[in-house]
């Protein structure tokens, strides 16, 4: 299911709905040096765009508030996208149905709760969007369908599990397919560390 990204008619600082919607080679950020920004020599002079998946981890924000910080700079915008899980087999459908309904419906204010944040920190109005099915496979088709989204930002997660199921999910027949730069940002950045890199 993909509808378009919703675009307020009226009000351009208020935080936009979110879109009911089902997006390189990943490079990701060594140490604590400021991530390069790899969109810098295209579309000159062209808004930055920056790709951010809203999940419930702790270093979303941190890839969150750096996103932010850099469309500031660069006079961009933040997308945000919360990608819902389909559910398991269900034995009734209404039951199916009704899961899902409320997991959109979650979904959509878990972005409205951040987009006051966004818009504050980047200084434009965020776009928000809400997709349903595998994490890797829709952040791929986001940004094949939306062309003026420049760069993903993800965060690694932190302790010894790894980077996180995106990073991982990113590295393989997936990350393949990414037309945009990836800058992955260390989980375990303050936030006035962010603020000095950026």
């Amino acid at each position: 299911m993909s509808d378009e990204p919703s675009r307020p008619d009226s009000a351009p600082d208020s935080p936009q709905e979110p879109a009911r919607k089902t997006p390189g080679t990943p490079q990701p950020a060594g140490g604590r040096d400021t991530p390069p920004d790899t969109t810098a020599g295209a579309d000159d002079g062209a808004p930055r765009t920056f790709l951010v998946v809203v999940d419930d981890s702790e270093e979303m924000r941190t890839a969150l508030r750096f996103a932010c910080l850099r469309a500031r700079a660069t006079a961009g915008r933040v997308v945000m996208l919360r990608i819902i899980e389909p559910p398991g087999f269900q034995h009734f459908k209404f039951i199916g149905d009704k899961m899902e309904s409320e997991a959109r419906e979650d979904a959509e204010k878990r972005l409205q709760r951040l987009a006051a944040e966004v818009q504050k920190t980047s200084g434009q109005t965020p776009m928000l969007m809400v997709r349903e099915g595998r994490p890797a496979e829709e952040i791929v088709t986001v940004i094949e369908e939306e062309p003026e989204i420049s760069v993903l930002v993800l965060a690694a997660k932190r302790g010894k599990e790894g980077p996180g199921p995106l990073i991982s999910g990113l590295s393989g027949a997936f990350g393949a397919r990414l037309r945009v730069p990836v800058m992955v940002i260390p989980g375990t950045l303050s936030p006035d560390e962010i603020d000095r890199l950026t």
